[in-house]
């Protein structure tokens, strides 16, 4: 969820706290410089060219009543209202491809996802590693056609969210059945597609930010057919949870200064463990929410890096037949 910069989200949820959000808004825009305040801005722009989307077939959102349209905002780009789940390929170079693959699922609060920053830029730097990568364009729930009343909508449910305790994924299972079925459509949509996109069916995972880690954990929590190989959950919830008995490998990155999931202990690292199951969690000091591909001066910049790092010790960035067991 990037709904404002990283480097005011602190100060801005301070205030929120405080019951001041509208003030924060005020401030924030009254201490940026106007180039800042200008990428800040959420501009609409026609829905962007996806010639390689595939529609999931997974039907339209029920009841919903705006069309998808979309924005940008700090020099990227994000959908919203999205009725229609799409997934878009970005294959790797034959010649390198490794066979494993990865769902990436973007955030937004499942109102709005960034489609650039956690979803097309992680796609296309995993291609470049030789895996094949494909963007899930989930169902999102309803907002205000209009972007003044979308703007009020995101200040709402951020003023909520610093105020109530966030659900855990198994909790959000049972309000995420649109989401998880364009989830295991994905799944099933590229395992069909396998052979033509040259992938192991056995070795497709899934990697989430924020909302869309919460869709990677309920995902796999909810069992059925999806089963990904491996899991990676980016700044989302450390909620503890009940972890099956052949949960995949987990890979954890959180800042320690996130606003939404930095101050609720880590049970969801314990839960792994104690499951004797393989997870790595990475916790940077600085960051914020939302941090994705965007290039900062702080260290969780490198997640993806270390993300890549985790992949091949095991044994995901080479051929299966030349890869270690895991």
């Amino acid at each position: 969820m990037e709904w404002i910069n990283n480097d005011r989200r602190s100060a801005w949820m301070r205030a929120m706290r405080a019951g001041l959000a509208a003030g924060a808004l005020a401030v924030t825009c009254a201490i940026a410089a106007p180039a800042q305040a200008q990428a800040d801005k959420m501009t609409p722009i026609a829905i962007p060219a996806q010639p390689k989307a595939i529609e999931l077939g997974t039907g339209a959102l029920p009841g919903a009543t705006a069309a998808e349209s979309w924005h940008s905002q700090y020099g990227s780009v994000f959908a919203r209202n999205v009725t229609v789940a799409t997934l878009t390929p970005f294959l790797p170079d034959p010649a390198k491809a490794t066979g494993a693959a990865v769902i990436v699922a973007p955030g937004g609060g499942f109102r709005t996802l960034s489609m650039e920053n956690e979803g097309w830029q992680v796609a296309q730097a995993l291609a470049d590693r030789g895996v094949a990568a494909f963007v899930l364009k989930y169902r999102l729930n309803q907002t205000p056609a209009d972007m003044a009343g979308f703007e009020r909508s995101m200040t709402e449910m951020f003023a909520n969210t610093a105020r109530n305790p966030r659900p855990n994924p198994e909790q959000a299972i049972a309000g995420l059945a649109p989401q998880i079925a364009d989830a295991r459509a994905a799944f099933a949509l590229v395992r069909g597609r396998a052979a033509e996109w040259h992938v192991d069916p056995d070795r497709i995972g899934m990697v989430g930010f924020s909302a869309g880690a919460m869709l990677t954990m309920a995902t796999t929590l909810a069992g059925q057919d999806a089963k990904p190989a491996f899991i990676g959950t980016i700044y989302g919830s450390l909620a503890p949870v009940t972890v099956p008995a052949d949960a995949p490998p987990l890979f954890v990155a959180l800042a320690a200064d996130d606003p939404f999931f930095a101050n609720g202990g880590f049970g969801l690292i314990e839960s792994w463990r104690s499951a004797k199951r393989p997870v790595e969690f990475h916790l940077y000091e600085q960051g914020g929410h939302g941090f994705g591909m965007y290039q900062k001066t702080t260290t969780s910049t490198g997640w993806f890096d270390a993300f890549a790092r985790w992949m091949g010790m095991h044994g995901l960035l080479k051929p299966a037949s030349a890869s270690p067991g895991s």
